[in-house]
């Protein structure tokens, strides 16, 4: 039994030894497979990025640009965010960690230290200071066919969604334009403006609507 039992530690042993190598060798195939995948991840990381950053562009250190993003022409200073969907067109300026988000088009305009526009906004010709907030649907209407106008908008504003600011404009510091707003005059520091029209209200209209437009479907359809 003895004699037995030192057999078989000795055939173990010798198993082991000779699986030891395979290990190795799948181990070494499977870092080379990792490795080359991480490669071509890496090749198609740069063509993308070739493809979104056209000519003129300098991108400093800690910049994230997400993707579908197209930029040419403009600056962007550390901490800034990009995208994804975003456009930056030339002239655009972002100082550091301001941020441009999904659907915002950026032309020859200054966005300050932290300003943002998150989404679904056009910013051209336009000065926007630090911190401000513009909300979505925001849009510098910079052009009446012959020329270009430039919007100004202080530290500190907040911009509500929807609003059109038509140039040239001037939104002081601090202030707030009311979601939906048409501004066409300066709005100074502080201040709120709200430029809507006045809500009409008509009570049971909606129902009567939808009735009489009902009746005359069915008539339509008898005849």
């Amino acid at each position: 039994p003895g004699s037995s039992g030192h057999a078989e530690r000795e055939a173990a042993i010798a198993a082991r030894e000779a699986y030891v190598p395979q290990i190795a060798s799948a181990r070494e195939e499977a870092q080379a497979q990792a490795q080359a995948q991480a490669s071509m991840a890496i090749e198609v990381a740069r063509e993308a990025l070739a493809e979104a950053v056209g000519a003129g562009v300098t991108v400093a250190d800690n910049v994230l640009i997400r993707a579908n993003s197209h930029i040419e022409g403009a600056s962007l200073a550390s901490g800034v965010k990009v995208g994804p969907f975003a456009r930056l067109r030339p002239g655009a300026v972002l100082e550091t960690g301001s941020f441009v988000g999904n659907f915002v088009e950026v032309k020859n305009a200054v966005l300050g230290e932290g300003a943002k526009a998150s989404h679904l906004t056009y910013l051209g010709d336009a000065t926007i200071g630090a911190g401000a907030n513009i909300g979505a649907g925001t849009i510098t209407c910079n052009y009446d066919g012959y020329f270009k106008y430039r919007t100004v908008i202080g530290p500190g504003a907040f911009i509500g969604s929807n609003s059109s600011l038509i140039a040239p404009v001037t939104i002081g510091a601090d202030a707030i334009v009311a979601a939906g707003s048409a501004v066409s005059r300066d709005v100074a520091p502080g201040e709120l403006r709200m430029v809507r029209a006045e809500q009409l209200v008509k009570d049971g209209w909606a129902d009567r609507f939808h009735d009489a437009m009902k009746k005359k479907k069915a008539a339509e359809k008898k005849g």
